[in-house]
């Protein structure tokens, strides 16, 4: 089982909003996940997402793979560098 880190699209038609999820790849885009990790609204921008640390870092360590656009994010927030210090650090 792969498990990605993506976007899934909420929110009304020509007015996107997303979750951050954690899913496995076989699951289609909005369909089920496995836990939620934050929200990304597009008209705020990237840099005004809101993720769920704790959560994030977690799944990167048990080996989830983030999608572009969420790696982005992560690297926004400094999430990424958090990551591979502590994978550094073993």
């Amino acid at each position: 089982m792969s498990v990605k880190i993506r976007l899934t699209r909420i929110g009304r038609h020509k007015d996107p909003f997303y979750r951050i999820v954690a899913a496995d790849s076989r699951y289609a885009r909005d369909g089920r996940y496995i836990e939620q990790i934050g929200t990304y609204d597009p008209a705020l921008g990237e840099e005004k997402a809101v993720i769920d640390e704790a959560k994030a870092l977690a799944w990167l360590e048990k080996g989830a793979i983030p999608s572009d656009s969420v790696r982005s994010m992560l690297s926004l927030k400094g999430i990424i560098a958090k990551h591979a210090a502590t994978k550094s650090k073993k």
